[in-house]
């Protein structure tokens, strides 16, 4: 695994490598750290990669990460999904 990558383990326990696509900082929810992912060889269907989105919390014994924690506010899902589709919308450019 390389530092492009993180292990999520899914409500199963079942571990899913992914590519992190964007890292940010927003302070609009409490000056939280957010990471978008996307599970390796995992697609929606109709064959485009499926992303997903989690709160970094910084683990004060790792400098290194953290702990992912679920987004819960749909507020805050929507502040994610609208960065993430200005980041996409810039790339296709």
């Amino acid at each position: 695994m390389d530092e492009n990558q993180i292990t999520i383990v899914d409500e199963n326990g079942n571990e899913h490598l992914c590519d992190i696509i964007t890292t940010f900082e927003s302070d609009r929810f409490g000056n939280k750290m957010y990471v978008v992912y996307s599970p390796i060889g995992e697609y929606d269907e109709d064959g485009d990669p499926i992303y997903d989105a989690a709160i970094v919390e910084p683990d004060e014994d790792d400098e290194e990460g953290g702990r992912l924690a679920p987004i819960e506010n749909e507020e805050e899902w929507e502040m994610v999904q609208e960065l993430f589709n200005t980041l996409m919308d810039e790339e296709e450019l």
